[in-house]
């Protein structure tokens, strides 16, 4: 599993198909949107695609159109489940941009208004000079299992009843990736961690993480949620799982995220969906 964009844009380090002129018409180009006016306020470069054309996000506080019964508003997690890779990849770049340029827009050395650079990419500060790059969050996501193959999902207080899925957390300053692993699910459900193993990243900009993808070998199993962030945690066989989605008992996560992806690893194929009587 990789990142639903990858191979299909390489943002700003792309320089485009091979030309004759060894590519500076198309790296000058280039350049000159990537530097664009510093009074360009709304208007993002996403990345140029393998057949050279150029992709931007609009900032708009309206979608434009008509709005009735036939479109509606969606959010990312449901729009991103009838879009194509290259799509999704487009749209989670947009909006990681635009939940950064909402929340920075004043310099955190001495507080003047920033102005946009680099196409959306860099807020500058004219009074002190200083350059702000958009951030990015780096956070674990982990599918426990047990030494009976058993798989652990956690309920967290705020979700719907039902609604199951891998635990996560925010890597903390000054511990490694695997440290934060086991360090998030001891706190969340009590569980102490062995062995871990990356599998894959995603982003996933809500508003600005990137997600990292681990299995991880439980060396306990008995649950004792924290109740601050787990209201619930459970372990599943693949038949007690199967039942519980084809019933309704459990609720999948969502299609495009990692975790689902994570489940599917150890379940060994699709997850099954609520059967229809």
């Amino acid at each position: 599993m990789e990142p639903p964009h990858h191979a299909l844009l390489r943002g700003l380090r792309r320089t485009g198909p091979h030309r004759r002129d060894g590519g500076r018409a198309h790296r000058a180009r280039h350049d000159a949107l990537l530097r664009g006016p510093l009074t360009e306020a709304h208007r993002y470069f996403l990345g140029i695609d393998e057949d050279g054309v150029s992709y931007f996000a609009l900032q708009k506080d309206s979608l434009p159109g008509r709005i009735d019964q036939s479109a509606r508003p969606a959010g990312l997690r449901e729009a991103g489940l009838l879009l194509s890779a290259r799509d999704v990849g487009l749209m989670v770049h947009a909006v990681g941009l635009e939940n950064w340029q909402r929340t920075h827009r004043f310099c955190s050395r001495c507080g003047e208004r920033t102005v946009i650079a680099a196409a959306g990419h860099i807020r500058r500060c004219p009074a002190c000079g200083a350059e702000h790059y958009p951030r990015t969050d780096p956070a674990v996501i982990m599918a426990v299992t047990d030494e009976d193959d058993r798989i652990l999902l956690g309920r967290q207080v705020h979700w719907p009843e039902g609604r199951f899925s891998t635990l996560a957390g925010f890597v903390e300053p000054g511990e490694s990736i695997e440290q934060s692993v086991r360090r998030e699910v001891h706190e969340e459900v009590g569980i102490t961690i062995g062995q871990v193993e990356y599998v894959a990243s995603q982003p996933w900009p809500f508003p600005s993480s990137l997600m990292l993808g681990f299995m991880a070998r439980a060396t306990s199993t008995e649950i004792e949620v924290d109740g601050d962030e787990i209201h619930e945690a459970r372990w599943f066989s693949r038949d007690e799982l199967r039942a519980a989605f084809e019933s309704g008992e459990v609720l999948p996560p969502y299609g495009i995220s990692i975790a689902a992806r994570l489940i599917e690893l150890w379940y060994g194929k699709p997850l099954p969906t609520r059967s229809v009587a």
